[in-house]
């Protein structure tokens, strides 16, 4: 990425410490105790400028704002709370995609989207 600041340093650091994809809104929140005067537009230029220089990748959902983690992370796929909306990582990959596309056809990536209720939503719940 271009020159450092601070402002970019936090952001970055708050996507990288997620369980999941973040949204803008979530790394604004998660952001704030250490930056309390950071805006939304400086969150969305750090992704966008984190997703040209190839830090970041953008997770698009079905539901919801596009999300962002760190590049590097290796193949996994996601769940998301129907609940609370958070999205988490899920590692692993049920994988052999290929033998679901049709004859003749490539398959060249894939993405898997688990939707339920998590654990902690849960157990309040149940509560």
């Amino acid at each position: 990425m271009p020159s450092k600041t601070t402002q970019r340093d936090v952001i970055l650091g708050v996507v990288a410490d997620a369980d999941g994809p973040l949204s803008p809104l979530e790394i604004l929140n998660a952001a704030a105790p250490r930056l309390p005067r950071l805006g939304l537009a400086t969150v969305y230029r750090t992704m966008k400028l984190g997703v040209e220089t190839g830090a970041l990748r953008a997770v698009e959902l079905s539901t919801g704002p596009t999300r962002y983690e760190p590049t590097g992370r290796g193949h996994h796929h996601h769940f998301a709370c129907r609940s609370c909306h958070h999205v988490y990582d899920v590692e692993g990959c049920p994988g052999r995609f290929d033998r679901l596309v049709p004859e003749g056809f490539t398959l060249e990536s894939h993405d898997l989207v688990l939707y339920g209720i998590c654990e902690s939503c849960s157990e309040t719940a149940a509560a």
